[in-house]
């Protein structure tokens, strides 16, 4: 227990005196954080080493940040973005795979290998678009709507992605051709029904305790979380659906507002954890090709976008703007990088390569983003957006 107070301690002051630094120099402080992981972690001074306990931590601040984007999102306006997000998100995941895959065959790596690394690399990242999303784009604009739309298409596919790494063969297939659906659909559905009837009638019994009212919403979101990653779908997913389900509640902007400060502490170890991840001796074996993985999703996720938006209608300057926030590569990448590698898909070389390659385009994509475009984290004057 002692240990434990002593890490998240030494975690907490290390990302706060590096943030701090990062303001002064005008830096993005999602790069502090990372730094504070790479420093801070084994394969730095290696004064906080228990990596996979912390990395359950940020699985908190992933679940309320899904949570809190859906508590945006009503869920009428979800339904008339889907058609045309499918369309999106298909196209440019498809589209990256191929031109990943290409550029690493090329680079000399195996075919096998090559398309694996460009699945993996395939997805945006969900918490870099909304962390970086102000809050009045994410909650008001149609921007926002889009971009969480295609960022939960993203997450189903990732789901069915991490199926068939699985190696469930007919079952696997079976089981999201039929089973989950069903089971999914049914959870939807007793979602709304519990939150319309249950939920919302012991909210409205103790509103006039903000206590009470934010228990009750983290006891909604989590729980919910839980009883979808028991079904087969990811806490993410589950988190998303219950904070939709809420959105139909009037005071649900109320509740978003008050838990983003507890929402951005616990995102801060996933930041770190990623840097705490980072093998800095692989460089030398696998950072030619991540490198190249990385510069490519970089280049082209961001014209596949705006293509994309162009043909389903978008505005030239909207189609562009998404494009560039969301031409990085995901955290669901290096999930997908640890499963292959733990299935014997691919070696421990390739899962280094995938998880540098989402690094480095986060931490670009971070800097692209924070010098050009509103942001809760911009340093120049005008971009600075809550």
């Amino acid at each position: 227990m002692q240990s434990i107070f002593f890490e998240i301690s030494i975690i907490v002051a290390c990302a706060a005196l590096l943030g701090w630094l990062a303001l002064q120099f005008r830096q993005p402080i999602i790069v502090a954080y990372v730094l504070c992981g790479v420093l801070a972690g084994p394969w730095g001074l290696g004064l906080v080493r228990q990596v996979d306990l912390l990395d359950n931590i940020s699985r908190i601040g992933i679940t309320l940040l899904l949570f809190l984007a859906g508590m945006v999102l009503h869920p009428q306006r979800l339904a008339l973005l889907f058609r045309k997000a499918s369309v999106v998100t298909l196209g440019c995941c498809i589209g990256s795979l191929l031109v990943v895959a290409v550029a690493l065959f090329a680079c000399g790596l195996g075919l096998r290998d090559a398309l694996l690394v460009g699945g993996a690399l395939m997805f945006s990242s969900t918490i870099l678009v909304v962390k970086l999303l102000p809050t009045t784009t994410l909650h008001q604009r149609h921007m926002g709507s889009v971009c969480i739309a295609i960022l939960i298409a993203q997450d189903l596919l990732a789901v069915l992605a991490l199926l068939v790494v699985g190696g469930g063969g007919g079952a696997g297939i079976l089981t999201w051709g039929v089973l989950l659906p069903l089971k999914g659909a049914l959870f939807v559905a007793a979602v709304v029904l519990l939150e319309q009837y249950v939920l919302r009638r012991m909210m409205a019994r103790g509103e006039a305790y903000h206590e009470i009212l934010y228990m009750l919403c983290l006891g909604w979101c989590l729980g919910v979380a839980t009883v979808a990653h028991s079904l087969g779908l990811s806490y993410e997913v589950g988190a998303f659906i219950a904070g939709v389900a809420l959105a139909r509640s009037q005071i649900s902007r109320f509740l978003s507002d008050q838990l983003q400060p507890m929402r951005d502490f616990f995102l801060m170890f996933f930041f770190f954890v990623l840097g705490a991840k980072l093998d800095v001796l692989a460089v030398r074996t696998v950072g030619l090709h991540a490198l190249v993985a990385g510069v490519v999703v970089l280049a082209v996720r961001p014209v596949l976008l705006y293509g994309l938006f162009r043909v389903v209608g978008e505005r030239p300057a909207f189609s562009r703007e998404v494009g560039i926030r969301m031409g990085q590569g995901s955290e669901f990448g290096m999930i997908l990088a640890i499963a292959m590698t733990g299935y014997g898909l691919v070696s421990e070389q390739v899962s280094q390569l995938i998880q540098f390659a989402v690094i480095f385009t986060m931490v670009v994509s971070s800097y692209i983003v924070v010098l050009n475009y509103p942001s809760p984290l911009g340093f120049k004057r005008g971009l600075k957006q809550d």
